[in-house]
């Protein structure tokens, strides 16, 4: 059982790194492409507000709930290869 539980925490350590590397990842990559279509469009609002506003409809969107998975997909398959494993 201690094992057990060894492995949960430092699994959620890890997969908390993965999440975290991978939303600053993914926010700055949105960043410069809001930047590169500021230049390439219409400058009607300065760079920085542009954005801002960009950055946080990003925050609402379906690609910023998506990187949840890195949680999501490790659980369910090492939950499948214990049950194939102990009862299979």
């Amino acid at each position: 059982m201690f094992a057990l539980a060894r492995l949960v925490v430092m699994g959620f350590i890890v997969l908390t790194v993965i999440y975290v590397c991978l939303s600053f990842y993914s926010r700055s990559v949105r960043r410069s492409k809001l930047r590169k279509k500021w230049y390439e469009g219409k400058q009607l609002v300065d760079r920085d507000t542009f954005v801002q506003r960009g950055l946080e409809r990003y925050d609402g969107s379906i690609r910023r709930k998506l990187i949840l998975g890195v949680y999501i997909v490790p659980i369910v398959v090492i939950g499948v290869i214990i049950y194939l494993t102990n009862f299979s």
